[in-house]
């Protein structure tokens, strides 16, 4: 699933206790992050017991079910590497919560109302001592109200704020949210899927976490389009790929970086983390409608033919549903081409926990004003807006505007003799 994946949630099984499957057929599916995984079968057999079932969060390495392999398979054990389990599973542990009450305590809204608690979770609040009352006051973000690991650690470096809490008094002199009751309307209900309620959800934090500033310049990009359109078709037949703008972005956006490598972070409480690769994520849209950011990994380290292929593989695996949970892990800077769906600029939300986005508009040709030999002159030009979104708690405004500014100039600066 990745090797930065601790835990998944089983969405649903697509065989029964007692169903029989071939080879290579699909068992279940598990989510992880925003990533769906089709689990197909090692090998032939049946199913005889399922441990874990749908909407179960299971750690990684634990048992989920019990399969029969078929004679022919265990007869070949070479075929398969399938192992029936050593040790039986320990059985869930379930935890009545009663949150204490302690009067020198800070006051708190219990916000974690969901009492079931993983292993994983157990093992964790153990290990630091943290008890079932105290886990109950911890912000929940995972699937049905779940506890998950990154919020036991993120409360931890917190420095655990409600571990000597107490209910909340209402203070009638503090501001409350109003609790207005809109008329929504009548028609057709959606649900939201899985995904679109984790994109809520990260959209919302990131509002929440980083105060937002957008600054915004343009950029005159026809020596850049001009050259990919002279060199488009000889750069397919040369390298097998597809020249899009996209490739030409992100390596005007990794220069930049190194330019301004403070632009290249993360908070951590206090500290600032300058991050010392530079990964591009490119915010993509699903055939669903919904939105993913697959990553170009080291993207300053990688000429154009690397970074076109990337992107392309990138791309089709979006396209077909098959990103893996490395493809989208381990962004350090995010660029969004707003243009792609004819809007003229974007305000984009920062993706958490980087600290800036980076939205591109479409390339439209207008008439402007340019100084020539002769003089100013009014020419037309291939023209887009950039607007760069910034955390302002560590991003200031000279840092912001110089680094959006910075790309522009790369943008601009574009060699036309360039050789593929």
């Amino acid at each position: 699933m990745g090797e930065s994946i601790t835990e998944g949630t089983i969405i649903n099984w697509l065989l029964e206790e007692g169903d029989t499957f071939e080879e290579g057929d699909i068992l279940l599916e598990v989510a992880t992050d925003k990533v769906d995984n089709e689990v197909p079968a090692p090998a032939a057999g049946s199913i005889v017991k399922l441990i874990h079932h749908a909407k179960d969060v299971v750690p990684v390495g634990e048992v989920i079910a019990e399969l029969e392999l078929s004679e022919a398979t265990v007869s070949n054990p070479d075929k398969t590497t399938n192992k029936a389990p050593e040790k039986t599973p320990k059985p869930e542990k379930k935890a009545k919560v009663k949150p204490t009450i302690s009067a020198k305590s800070q006051q708190f809204n219990v916000t974690n109302s969901n009492t079931f608690f993983s292993p994983l979770i157990i093992e964790i609040a153990k290990a630091h001592h943290i008890s079932f009352e105290e886990l109950a006051r911890i912000p929940a973000t995972g699937h049905d109200g779940r506890l998950r690991k990154s919020d036991v650690f993120a409360y931890i470096e917190d420095g655990r704020p409600y571990k000597f809490a107490q209910p909340s008094v209402t203070d009638p002199t503090a501001y409350r949210i109003p609790q207005l009751h809109f008329d929504k309307g009548k028609g057709k209900i959606i649900e939201m899927d899985r995904m679109r309620q984790m994109i809520a959800d990260h959209m919302v934090y990131s509002k929440h976490t980083s105060p937002h500033v957008t600054a915004y310049v343009e950029a005159d990009l026809t020596n850049m389009v001009k050259w990919r359109n002279a060199n488009k078709k000889a750069f397919q037949e040369k390298y097998g790929q597809r020249l899009t703008f996209t490739p030409l972005f992100v390596e005007a956006v990794a220069k930049a970086i190194k330019d301004f490598p403070n632009i290249n972070a993360s908070v951590d409480g206090q500290n600032i983390i300058v991050k010392e690769d530079v990964n591009i994520g490119m915010a993509t849209a699903l055939p669903s409608g919904n939105l993913i950011v697959p990553v170009v990994k080291n993207a300053d380290t990688k000429n154009l033919q690397e970074l076109a292929t990337d992107v392309n593989a990138l791309s089709e695996k979006a396209r077909a549903n098959a990103l893996s949970g490395d493809d989208i892990k381990g962004s350090t800077f995010t660029i969004s081409n707003v243009g792609t769906f004819g809007s003229v600029m974007g305000t984009p939300i920062i993706n958490q926990p980087e600290v800036a986005i980076l939205a591109l508009g479409i390339i439209k040709k207008r008439p402007e004003v340019i100084e020539t030999d002769k003089g100013d002159e009014i020419a037309i030009r291939s023209m887009m807006y950039l607007s760069l979104s910034f955390d302002h708690r560590v991003v200031d405004g000279f840092l912001g505007g110089s680094f959006v500014r910075r790309v522009a100039d790369y943008f601009e600066k574009f060699d036309l003799h360039r050789t593929i």
